[in-house]
């Protein structure tokens, strides 16, 4: 996986300076026009703001008994995240929490950045306690995962709120959604997106001062 940004602090700042539609833009200008997750994915635990992270992909599938080794395969994913990764893990099969405290625990001492997830979490309020580990999912279920859906498959494409999404591909989430950078056009789009956040806060300022919407189009093209 190559990682153009390769610093968890690096990636801090680049989140404090950019957002997901300033990239879902900056896309669109490069013709990928179809970036974005479908709505559904919403911040329920950890610090708010804008998460930013290289996917590290999972399938969790449904299963019916509790397997010899319980929890293999949730264990051996996470235990192989690194610095930088963001969790992307499609749980959307079973309606039984996907992830939770302990997993996101673990996480945290990897040096991984937070978790998306196409279905259910549990234990938010100790993730919140964590405070160090954004949660992105539809919603969240006491249920635990144990003899009712499994991690099956990681490191391979997975299919997400509507979108595939690819081992190393860049991860924008925040309040808006989440917006995918495909991992070959990393290094072009995020200096784009960067130089279109500065000119956006240039804009913001002349409108504050009282500027006209019209100026402010026809001298920064940006809305």
């Amino acid at each position: 996986m190559s990682k153009p940004i390769r610093s968890n602090s690096e990636l801090d700042a680049l989140a404090q300076q950019t957002y997901s539609a300033v990239f879902s833009d900056v896309c669109d200008a490069a013709g990928l026009r179809h970036q974005t997750l479908e709505p559904g994915a919403v911040h329920l635990a950890g610090p708010e703001g804008v998460l930013i992270g290289y996917a590290r992909t999972a399938r969790s599938m449904p299963v019916n008994d509790i397997p010899d080794r319980p929890y293999g395969g949730e264990i051996d994913f996470v235990d192989a995240l690194s610095r930088g990764d963001l969790a992307v893990i499609d749980g959307s099969r079973a309606q039984a929490a996907a992830w939770g405290e302990l997993f996101s625990t673990a996480s945290v001492g990897r040096g991984a950045r937070g978790a998306l997830i196409d279905g259910l979490v549990r234990d938010v309020a100790k993730i919140n306690e964590l405070n160090r580990f954004p949660v992105f999912a539809r919603g969240a279920r006491p249920t635990d995962a144990l003899g009712r859906v499994a991690i099956q498959e990681w490191d391979v494409p997975v299919c997400v709120y509507g979108l595939t999404v690819y081992p190393g591909d860049l991860v924008v989430c925040d309040s808006d959604g989440v917006t995918i950078v495909p991992e070959a056009r990393i290094a072009e789009i995020v200096p784009r997106a960067l130089e279109k956040a500065s000119i956006e806060s240039d804009a913001r300022q002349h409108l504050l001062k009282g500027g006209y919407l019209r100026d402010v189009w026809e001298k920064y093209r940006v809305l």
